[in-house]
């Protein structure tokens, strides 16, 4: 899997809260989160958002609230990847548990602007920046992540396995 788009730029500490405010908690539709993915900290995002765009920020994306909410917004608004300086802990594990793959690296998440088209190849760890003519390299998923986003998450890579 090689998603490519364009790239919605954020900075630290982007929380849970912001991701998905706590207001639309009360409801498990994927498309009901999308539709308020983002909304307090960029008005503009799900009018924006196109499929296979992807995040990027700086450091400790994800802090905040244990919700996998969060992670799902993302995915569902058509976000390919979120890649950054660093991650919250839990942010990252719902990440991976829900199949939505994040990325650190620290140099492609501070030299990104907004508007570069990216691409990642996840078996290699390698991101293109197509605007600069930049690459980086971020750790590649192990082969047991890479059948958890395959499978559409940590439970279905479980039933799959069986």
């Amino acid at each position: 899997m090689e998603p490519k788009g364009r790239v919605h730029k954020y900075f630290d500490n982007v929380d849970t809260d912001v991701i998905i405010p706590a207001r639309y908690l009360n409801t498990s539709s994927h498309s009901e989160l999308a539709a308020h993915c983002m909304e307090d900290i960029d008005k503009d995002f799900v009018k924006n958002v196109k499929q296979g765009d992807i995040v990027v920020a700086e450091k400790n994306f994800g802090c905040g609230s244990s919700r996998e909410h969060a992670p799902i917004a993302l995915q569902a608004s058509g976000v390919s990847c979120v890649i950054a300086c660093s991650f919250a802990r839990i942010f990252y594990r719902n990440s991976i548990n829900i199949g939505f793959p994040i990325l650190e690296c620290p140099e492609a998440a501070t030299e990104t602007k907004a508007g570069d088209e990216l691409s990642v190849d996840f078996d290699t760890g390698v991101i293109t920046n197509h605007t600069s003519g930049k690459t980086y390299q971020a750790q590649p998923f192990p082969d047991f992540m890479k059948n958890i986003f395959a499978s559409g998450g940590l439970l279905k890579s479980i039933m799959n396995a069986k």
